[in-house]
């Protein structure tokens, strides 16, 4: 059993910036981001391999979001810059134990809330 915590989340400025993290309880392969806004599905956000060599964006947020992970500390983290109100949502961290198969673990949800 893994747990994931997320932290990070806040309430921000249209143009600023806010990094989420993820601290897992034990290792992960594949980890990635998603989010929920009101009233909408969970969308893909970002993903990163155990190496960290391969990173996959949403065309929504390429350029402005990266991902990045600490393994001595099984903790993967987004940096959000020119954050903008459509980022407002709950963003909930994923991971998968297994390098092959699909993501079995989530977190409890941070909210990030952009003002314009």
């Amino acid at each position: 059993q893994v747990q994931l915590v997320e932290s990070g989340g806040g309430l921000v400025q249209a143009g600023g910036s806010l990094r989420l993290s993820c601290a897992a309880s034990g290792r992960t392969f594949t980890m990635g981001w998603f989010r929920q806004a009101p009233g909408k599905e969970r969308e893909f956000v970002s993903r990163i391999s155990w190496s960290g060599g391969i990173t996959v964006y949403a065309d929504s947020v390429k350029g402005r979001f990266t991902i990045s992970r600490d393994n001595a500390k099984n903790t993967v983290y987004l940096q959000m810059n020119n954050l903008k109100p459509e980022d407002t949502a709950v963003y909930y961290c994923a991971a998968s134990t297994s390098s092959v198969g699909p993501y079995n673990y989530w977190g409890q949800g941070t909210q990030v809330t952009v003002s314009s």
